[in-house]
């Protein structure tokens, strides 16, 4: 399983419904006896301003990476735009090491039908697309189910509740490409274009899904979204810390006795999640390295990571929190070959739509790749940092970011593993300086 059984130490808002072990997602049945869509019959009461005032007052900030505050995005939408207004859920999930969002479709699919009923209802949208990675077939198999289990209640339709509010709702499929976790390139693709990002300015919340004002959201922040009405936005934030509202569900792998989808408040410090909540290093080992927040997160030597785990002190930390997915290393972990299997994937996953990514991710691969096989020099783990700071902040997406920002961090953090890596019997010569070939 996945989801593990409940510690004591978790703050359990959006898995609260969970049993263990859960066989079957939670039906509209059970969900409806248990306060289940009584957050939209509240926000059916409400005006789109105050929706989005609840939102604000929470510190509801974007899980899928970002951290962006969710309100503030959904304040963007000019909700008087005569053009038709959309809701988006990234469902993509491709980010190596999360695994947390296909929890809460597995689990519980009507609380993220809920939070998009909401959401639609905060910017006057009547049209909304769940977008599910093409992997995740179980999952889409299940959110088609609890959407037609909606529709037969009400609960989506051309007459929600008997409101007169009309929202409609389905999930469309991805090709397996993990850019379109970006938010401009999902919206290509759900055009049914091939899934490039697009440049910004305009951003979607003025021009998104078919050139109309757009809300693109992660499942886990719009499923945070039915408490945070039903509650009020000052109980939501007074889970996490300033300005980080609310809990996360982490998701533990690496080196740990118990790795596993946990949900913590935002703040808990980030050993007490690995020693207590995750039961420490396996096999009695020290704790060398933390990847905070996915594969694209600067990596923290042990001695950095008694810091709370929130948006603004991994940021301080020089790293971020980014979808929550938190992989532990032990003493025993190769750094270099971490990293080289990284950069693996993010060439592989280049759309090759510009140049700095889609060229410097292949050769950051080709140089790791060198040193990891004990061939490289001390140029190499130069380069490696040279290639990745001119990468940085120089793409179109945050692809080439992803790449760059674990590159530097490794090799500057564990430069002597990567020194260690180089063939003790070759010795780098620079080429001679000679005079430039005349011919006559």
């Amino acid at each position: 399983m996945l989801l593990n059984e409940p510690h004591p130490l978790e703050s359990r808002v959006l898995t609260r419904r969970y049993v263990y072990p859960q066989k079957d997602a939670i039906g509209i049945d059970q969900y409806v006896s248990q306060q289940g869509y009584d957050g939209i019959r509240k926000a059916l009461e409400m005006t789109p301003e105050a929706i989005i005032d609840e939102v604000k007052k929470s510190s509801l900030r974007g899980r899928g990476g970002a951290g962006f505050p969710t309100g503030m995005k959904w304040s963007f939408v000019d909700r008087k735009s005569p053009k038709p207004k959309y809701i988006v859920v990234n469902a993509d999930e491709g980010e190596p090491g999360t695994c947390k969002d296909r929890v809460i479709m597995e689990h519980e699919p009507h609380r993220l039908i809920e939070g998009c009923l909401i959401a639609g209802r905060s910017i006057n949208s009547n049209r909304g697309w769940i977008y599910i990675r093409g992997e995740y077939r179980k999952y889409i198999d299940i959110m088609d189910r609890a959407i037609a289990d909606a529709y037969a209640r009400g609960f989506l339709g051309d007459n929600v509740l008997g409101s007169g509010w009309t929202f409609h709702l389905s999930t469309h499929t991805g090709a397996g490409s993990y850019e379109c976790g970006e938010e401009s390139a999902l919206l290509e693709s759900l055009e049914g274009k091939r899934g490039n990002p697009r440049l910004k300015p305009p951003f979607p919340a003025t021009s998104g899904a078919f050139q109309c004002p757009t809300i693109v959201n992660n499942v886990e922040t719009y499923s945070a979204v039915p408490d945070i009405i039903l509650n009020g936005g000052d109980w939501y934030a007074g889970l996490g810390t300033p300005r980080n509202g609310g809990t996360r569900l982490v998701c533990l792998s690496g080196h740990l006795n118990r790795p596993g989808v946990y949900e913590v408040p935002l703040g808990m410090n980030m050993l007490t999640i690995i020693n207590e909540i995750g039961g420490g290093v396996w096999k009695g080992r020290k704790l060398k390295a933390v990847i905070p927040g996915g594969s694209s997160s600067p990596i923290l030597r042990a001695e950095e990571c008694d810091i709370p785990a929130d948006y603004d002190s991994l940021a301080k930390a020089g790293s971020m929190l980014g979808s929550g997915a938190t992989v532990v290393l032990d003493e025993t972990a190769d750094i270099v070959k971490v990293l080289s299997r990284l950069m693996a994937f993010y060439a592989h996953e280049s759309c090759g739509w510009c140049i700095p990514c889609r060229e410097g991710t292949a050769w950051l691969k080709k140089i790791l790749a060198r040193l990891d096989e004990g061939v490289g020099t001390k140029n190499d783990i130069d380069m490696v940092d040279q290639l990745a700071t001119s990468m940085f902040g120089r793409t179109f997406c945050a692809l080439g970011d992803a790449a760059a920002m674990p590159a530097m961090s490794y090799v500057r953090k564990f430069r002597d593993e990567f020194e260690a890596k180089l063939n003790s019997t070759q010795v780098f010569v620079p080429a001679p300086q000679t005079q430039p070939l005349v011919v006559l």
